[in-house]
Protein backbone atom coordinates (compact mmCIF):
# COMPACT_ATOMS: atom_id res chain seq x y z
CA UNK A 1 0.00 0.00 0.00
CA UNK A 2 1.24 3.64 -0.90
CA UNK A 3 0.39 6.77 0.74
CA UNK A 4 -0.20 9.12 -2.27
CA UNK A 5 -0.60 13.08 -3.23
CA UNK A 6 -2.35 14.13 -5.66
CA UNK A 7 -0.77 17.99 -6.75
CA UNK A 8 -2.60 19.83 -9.54
CA UNK A 9 0.07 22.05 -11.85
CA UNK A 10 2.64 20.16 -10.58
CA UNK A 11 4.87 20.94 -13.37
CA UNK A 12 6.49 23.91 -13.01
CA UNK A 13 6.61 26.78 -10.09
CA UNK A 14 4.69 26.52 -7.10
CA UNK A 15 2.99 23.26 -7.97
CA UNK A 16 6.48 21.33 -8.33
CA UNK A 17 8.13 22.45 -5.09
CA UNK A 18 5.02 21.24 -3.30
CA UNK A 19 5.31 18.14 -4.84
CA UNK A 20 8.89 17.90 -3.90
CA UNK A 21 8.88 18.99 -0.59
CA UNK A 22 5.61 16.01 0.25
CA UNK A 23 7.59 13.35 -0.98
CA UNK A 24 10.59 14.26 0.81
CA UNK A 25 8.61 15.44 4.15
CA UNK A 26 6.59 12.13 4.09
CA UNK A 27 7.40 10.09 1.32
CA UNK A 28 4.24 10.38 -0.19
CA UNK A 29 4.15 8.55 -4.27
CA UNK A 30 3.15 11.72 -5.59
CA UNK A 31 0.92 12.00 -8.81
CA UNK A 32 2.16 15.11 -11.10
CA UNK A 33 -1.04 16.21 -12.63
CA UNK A 34 -0.38 18.24 -15.90
CA UNK A 35 -2.04 20.11 -18.88
CA UNK A 36 0.01 19.97 -21.87
CA UNK A 37 3.78 19.76 -20.77
CA UNK A 38 5.12 16.38 -20.06
CA UNK A 39 8.57 17.72 -20.53
CA UNK A 40 8.37 20.09 -17.20
CA UNK A 41 6.42 17.30 -15.65
CA UNK A 42 9.20 14.78 -15.89
CA UNK A 43 11.77 17.18 -14.57
CA UNK A 44 9.44 17.45 -11.39
CA UNK A 45 9.42 13.39 -11.54
CA UNK A 46 12.94 13.45 -12.00
CA UNK A 47 13.61 15.83 -8.95
CA UNK A 48 11.57 13.88 -7.02
CA UNK A 49 13.04 10.62 -7.90
CA UNK A 50 16.88 11.94 -7.23
CA UNK A 51 15.76 12.75 -3.70
CA UNK A 52 14.89 8.95 -3.43
CA UNK A 53 10.96 9.31 -3.98
CA UNK A 54 9.16 8.19 -6.36
CA UNK A 55 5.82 9.28 -8.66
CA UNK A 56 4.04 9.13 -12.00
CA UNK A 57 2.72 11.38 -14.29
CA UNK A 58 -1.20 12.36 -14.58
CA UNK A 59 -2.30 14.19 -17.47
CA UNK A 60 -5.62 16.25 -17.38
CA UNK A 61 -6.81 19.55 -17.74
CA UNK A 62 -8.98 20.41 -14.72
CA UNK A 63 -11.16 22.40 -16.61
CA UNK A 64 -11.93 19.29 -18.33
CA UNK A 65 -14.62 17.54 -16.03
CA UNK A 66 -15.03 14.40 -18.14
CA UNK A 67 -11.38 13.71 -18.77
CA UNK A 68 -10.64 15.05 -15.01
CA UNK A 69 -13.19 12.51 -13.42
CA UNK A 70 -12.30 9.77 -15.73
CA UNK A 71 -8.17 9.76 -15.01
CA UNK A 72 -8.86 9.79 -11.18
CA UNK A 73 -11.44 7.46 -11.30
CA UNK A 74 -8.92 4.77 -13.64
CA UNK A 75 -6.35 5.23 -11.22
CA UNK A 76 -8.18 4.60 -8.11
CA UNK A 77 -9.40 1.43 -9.24
CA UNK A 78 -6.52 0.53 -10.89
CA UNK A 79 -4.42 0.93 -7.52
CA UNK A 80 -6.70 -0.51 -4.99
CA UNK A 81 -4.34 -0.70 -2.35
CA UNK A 82 -2.98 2.70 -2.56
CA UNK A 83 -4.75 5.62 -0.78
CA UNK A 84 -4.70 9.43 -1.96
CA UNK A 85 -4.46 11.11 1.37
CA UNK A 86 -3.35 13.94 0.11
CA UNK A 87 -5.05 16.51 -2.81
CA UNK A 88 -3.51 20.26 -3.32
CA UNK A 89 -5.36 21.93 -5.54
CA UNK A 90 -2.38 24.07 -7.19
CA UNK A 91 -3.43 24.52 -10.90
CA UNK A 92 -3.98 28.02 -12.14
CA UNK A 93 -4.11 31.05 -14.43
CA UNK A 94 -3.87 34.72 -14.73
CA UNK A 95 -5.08 36.64 -17.70
CA UNK A 96 -5.00 40.26 -15.85
CA UNK A 97 -6.21 43.29 -17.25
CA UNK A 98 -8.78 46.26 -16.22
CA UNK A 99 -11.94 45.15 -16.31
CA UNK A 100 -13.50 47.60 -18.59
CA UNK A 101 -11.07 46.22 -20.87
CA UNK A 102 -11.36 42.35 -20.04
CA UNK A 103 -12.61 40.10 -22.52
CA UNK A 104 -15.36 37.57 -21.62
CA UNK A 105 -13.16 34.50 -22.99
CA UNK A 106 -10.26 35.62 -20.56
CA UNK A 107 -12.55 35.92 -17.44
CA UNK A 108 -14.13 32.96 -18.06
CA UNK A 109 -11.01 30.62 -18.27
CA UNK A 110 -9.67 32.03 -15.37
CA UNK A 111 -12.32 30.95 -13.65
CA UNK A 112 -12.95 27.22 -15.63
CA UNK A 113 -9.29 26.56 -14.42
CA UNK A 114 -8.94 28.29 -10.92
CA UNK A 115 -12.24 27.54 -9.72
CA UNK A 116 -14.22 25.24 -11.80
CA UNK A 117 -11.04 23.08 -11.73
CA UNK A 118 -10.48 22.76 -8.18
CA UNK A 119 -14.25 21.36 -7.92
CA UNK A 120 -13.85 19.19 -10.88
CA UNK A 121 -10.52 17.21 -9.04
CA UNK A 122 -11.85 17.88 -5.69
CA UNK A 123 -15.47 15.97 -6.60
CA UNK A 124 -13.12 13.18 -8.32
CA UNK A 125 -10.76 12.24 -4.84
CA UNK A 126 -13.29 13.66 -1.94
CA UNK A 127 -15.43 9.84 -2.47
CA UNK A 128 -12.22 7.76 -2.27
CA UNK A 129 -11.31 9.85 0.76
CA UNK A 130 -14.63 9.54 2.40
CA UNK A 131 -14.73 5.51 2.35
CA UNK A 132 -11.24 6.21 3.46
CA UNK A 133 -12.02 8.34 6.44
CA UNK A 134 -8.81 10.83 6.22
CA UNK A 135 -7.90 12.98 4.11
CA UNK A 136 -6.11 16.68 3.87
CA UNK A 137 -6.73 18.87 1.19
CA UNK A 138 -4.99 22.22 0.86
CA UNK A 139 -6.25 24.82 -2.06
CA UNK A 140 -3.50 27.39 -3.48
CA UNK A 141 -5.31 30.47 -3.04
CA UNK A 142 -4.11 33.73 -3.59
CA UNK A 143 -3.80 37.02 -1.90
CA UNK A 144 -5.98 38.36 -4.70
CA UNK A 145 -8.86 36.36 -2.83
CA UNK A 146 -8.42 37.46 -0.27
CA UNK A 147 -8.44 41.22 -0.81
CA UNK A 148 -8.71 41.59 -4.22
CA UNK A 149 -6.16 43.43 -6.69
CA UNK A 150 -6.92 45.76 -9.07
CA UNK A 151 -6.44 44.32 -13.09
CA UNK A 152 -7.65 40.88 -11.19
CA UNK A 153 -11.62 40.99 -11.25
CA UNK A 154 -11.28 37.49 -12.75
CA UNK A 155 -8.29 35.99 -10.84
CA UNK A 156 -9.35 37.97 -7.62
CA UNK A 157 -13.26 36.27 -8.31
CA UNK A 158 -11.52 32.97 -9.14
CA UNK A 159 -9.42 32.45 -5.63
CA UNK A 160 -12.24 33.94 -3.36
CA UNK A 161 -14.41 31.32 -4.77
CA UNK A 162 -11.70 29.00 -3.73
CA UNK A 163 -11.74 30.48 -0.69
CA UNK A 164 -15.46 30.38 0.26
CA UNK A 165 -15.13 26.65 -1.63
CA UNK A 166 -12.92 25.05 1.24
CA UNK A 167 -14.33 26.90 4.65
CA UNK A 168 -17.71 25.20 3.00
CA UNK A 169 -16.58 21.57 2.37
CA UNK A 170 -14.24 21.64 5.54
CA UNK A 171 -17.50 21.72 7.21
CA UNK A 172 -19.14 19.04 5.40
CA UNK A 173 -16.09 16.04 5.72
CA UNK A 174 -14.44 17.46 8.92
CA UNK A 175 -16.32 14.42 10.66
CA UNK A 176 -14.48 12.09 8.46
CA UNK A 177 -11.10 13.02 9.73
CA UNK A 178 -10.65 14.96 6.35
CA UNK A 179 -9.10 18.44 6.71
CA UNK A 180 -9.49 21.14 3.80
CA UNK A 181 -7.61 24.64 4.46
CA UNK A 182 -6.43 26.65 1.96
CA UNK A 183 -2.97 29.01 1.43
CA UNK A 184 -3.23 32.52 0.13
CA UNK A 185 0.50 33.25 -1.20
CA UNK A 186 1.08 37.17 -1.95
CA UNK A 187 4.14 37.90 -4.90
CA UNK A 188 6.31 34.57 -5.09
CA UNK A 189 9.11 34.75 -6.71
CA UNK A 190 7.67 31.92 -9.78
CA UNK A 191 7.33 32.36 -13.69
CA UNK A 192 4.16 33.82 -13.02
CA UNK A 193 5.85 36.91 -11.72
CA UNK A 194 8.82 37.48 -13.17
CA UNK A 195 7.39 40.16 -15.66
CA UNK A 196 5.99 42.13 -12.50
CA UNK A 197 7.84 45.11 -11.59
CA UNK A 198 9.49 43.74 -8.34
CA UNK A 199 11.40 46.66 -7.08
CA UNK A 200 8.37 48.76 -7.03
CA UNK A 201 5.90 46.15 -5.49
CA UNK A 202 8.57 45.39 -2.57
CA UNK A 203 7.90 48.31 -1.42
CA UNK A 204 4.25 47.65 -0.75
CA UNK A 205 5.29 44.24 1.42
CA UNK A 206 6.24 45.04 5.16
CA UNK A 207 9.09 42.41 4.42
CA UNK A 208 10.30 44.63 1.20
CA UNK A 209 10.70 41.09 -0.73
CA UNK A 210 8.66 38.48 -2.65
CA UNK A 211 8.34 35.06 -1.36
CA UNK A 212 9.64 31.78 -2.12
CA UNK A 213 7.88 28.60 -3.56
CA UNK A 214 9.57 26.62 -0.41
CA UNK A 215 7.78 29.24 1.73
CA UNK A 216 4.65 27.93 0.28
CA UNK A 217 5.48 24.31 0.41
CA UNK A 218 6.65 24.77 3.92
CA UNK A 219 3.26 25.91 5.01
CA UNK A 220 1.30 23.14 2.84
CA UNK A 221 3.57 20.55 4.68
CA UNK A 222 2.19 21.74 7.54
CA UNK A 223 -0.98 21.87 7.13
CA UNK A 224 -0.55 17.97 5.78
CA UNK A 225 0.86 17.16 9.22
CA UNK A 226 -0.60 15.39 12.42
CA UNK A 227 0.16 18.19 14.09
CA UNK A 228 -2.84 20.21 11.54
CA UNK A 229 -5.11 17.77 12.67
CA UNK A 230 -7.37 19.95 14.31
CA UNK A 231 -7.24 23.05 11.78
CA UNK A 232 -9.84 23.18 9.24
CA UNK A 233 -11.86 25.57 6.99
CA UNK A 234 -8.50 27.92 7.58
CA UNK A 235 -6.86 30.02 5.31
CA UNK A 236 -3.33 31.05 6.20
CA UNK A 237 -1.58 33.95 4.44
CA UNK A 238 1.85 33.76 2.66
CA UNK A 239 2.32 37.70 2.02
CA UNK A 240 5.43 39.07 4.06
CA UNK A 241 2.97 41.13 5.62
CA UNK A 242 1.01 42.59 3.36
CA UNK A 243 -2.63 43.90 5.14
Amino acid sequence: MRDCCLITGASRGIGKTIAITLAQDYGFHILINYADNEAAALETLAAIEANGGTGELMQFKVQDYEKTTETIETWIKSNPEDQIKVLVNNAGITKDNLLVFMEKDDFNQVIDINLRGTYNVTKAVINHMVRKRYGRIINVASLAGVKGVPGQTNYSASKGGMIAFTKSLAQEVAKRKITVNAVAPGFISTDMTQDLPEDELKKMIPMNRFGTPEEVAGTVSFLVSEKAAYITGEVININGGIS
